[in-house]
């Protein structure tokens, strides 16, 4: 029997840093991964420059059925508590649209340094560890493939469904169940929407397309690109708005946000009255767009044979364009899991569940949802190094 003060299921940001928090305060410390490497998602974050925080973090860039939930733990370790981390390791960072922090160079640096503080906090790390039974007698006992591990804390780091092909399972909810802790309802995030052709003719002719726009749904908008694909739409405005979006609504696209369309048709019409709208229009979108938007829509003829009543359709199409997607590309594609455990069930302050002593969640398992640029892998830090307090 291999004895420790903590077990962590899951070697990922939540929990290395978790593993680090706990280490620092002389916590006997063990991290169990299935994989064969640590860190894997945040290699492959942001493009393999790993976008690591983001200069504007707030509770309101998070879902979850509780709001206030995220408040404290963002608190006591924010953006700048990583950056200090960042600063230690003289990494070199740049800042990009939104406050979002990238590495200039590799994600694999962010790993590095996340290994280099487990080794001088004395934790122990096994990955290829294929959990196979976890109980609770006086201890928690994991028992793996080859091994039989003991803890008085059991900290759940294990992350959501998405990308299965990254290792994503579902082992920190079957492990919620099995202790009698409730999930809320779960589904993609960060996703790309998925268009229905026969409503949208042969949309997949504008695959390739990306455009600055203005994606709404209710209350919610985003600016930023959308890109069209083969699917359907993805792009960072695309994949903000999945998290809000539900089935059956449709979704709102202003794809000239800095333009006053009505004003500029009215002036096409006195200095280019001849001119054909999609020529005018190419002048403001691609033109692969403009058309098969006008060959959908509208009818295209010389801008001076506008009417009122046309000149509103024209806005409405290009500054007003409503979709209705036909579903999303699932968890395969999706960047973070919606949903999750509970966090009625679980303490702010320590992640500790209420009902199971001595058992955690933290990170993307949770329902806490951040929005794309950074705002997961903080919590993901932040999280991991208060249960990293408490354990």
């Amino acid at each position: 029997m291999n004895n420790y003060d903590v077990i962590i299921i899951g070697a990922g940001a939540a929990g290395l840093m978790c593993a680090i928090s706990a280490g620092q305060r002389g916590r006997k410390v063990l991290v169990l991964d299935h994989a064969e490497k640590i860190g894997k998602k945040i290699l492959i974050a942001g493009g393999g420059k790993c976008n690591f925080t983001n200069l504007w973090v707030e509770a309101e860039n998070y879902i979850s059925a509780n709001p206030h939930f995220c408040k404290s733990a963002l608190s006591r370790f924010n953006q700048y508590d990583f950056l200090n981390l960042i600063d230690k390791y003289q990494i070199k960072y740049e800042e990009r649209a939104h406050g979002q922090l990238f590495c200039q160079d590799s994600a694999r640096l962010i790993v590095d340094l996340l290994e280099d503080e487990c080794a001088l906090a004395g934790v122990e790390i096994r990955t290829g560890q294929q959990i196979q039974s976890v109980k609770k007698e006086q201890h928690y006992q994991i028992t793996t493939q080859n091994n039989l591990y003991q803890s008085a804390s059991l900290v759940m780091a294990s992350g959501g469904l998405s990308i299965p092909k990254m290792g994503a399972t579902d082992i920190g909810y079957r492990i919620a169940r099995q202790f009698n802790i409730e999930c809320t309802n779960m589904r993609p995030g960060l996703v790309s929407l998925t268009l229905n052709s026969s409503e949208l003719n042969d949309y997949s002719s504008l695959s390739g397309i990306s455009v600055e726009a203005s994606v709404s749904y209710k209350k919610h908008h985003f600016r930023e690109a959308v890109l069209f694909t083969h699917k359907g739409l993805s792009g960072p405005a695309i994949l903000q708005i999945s998290n809000y979006w539900q089935a059956g609504d449709p979704v709102e696209i202003n794809l000239l946000p800095n333009t006053n369309l009505h004003s500029k048709i009215q002036q096409w019409q006195q200095d280019r009255p001849n001119t054909e709208l999609k020529t005018l229009m190419s002048t403001l979108l691609s033109k692969r767009l403009v058309e098969w938007l006008i060959k959908l829509y509208l009818d295209n003829k010389p801008v001076r044979q506008y009417q009122a009543a046309e000149i509103e359709k024209i806005i409405e199409t290009f500054q007003h364009w409503q979709i209705m997607p036909s579903g999303t590309t699932g968890y395969s594609k999706a960047e973070v899991t919606l949903g999750g455990i509970d966090t009625n069930a679980l303490s702010s302050k320590t992640f500790e569940a209420k009902t199971q002593a001595g058992l955690y969640f933290i990170g993307e398992v949770i329902d806490v949802t951040g929005w794309l640029g950074g705002y997961n892998l903080q919590w993901a830090w932040a999280s991991g190094y208060c249960a990293g307090q408490a354990v």
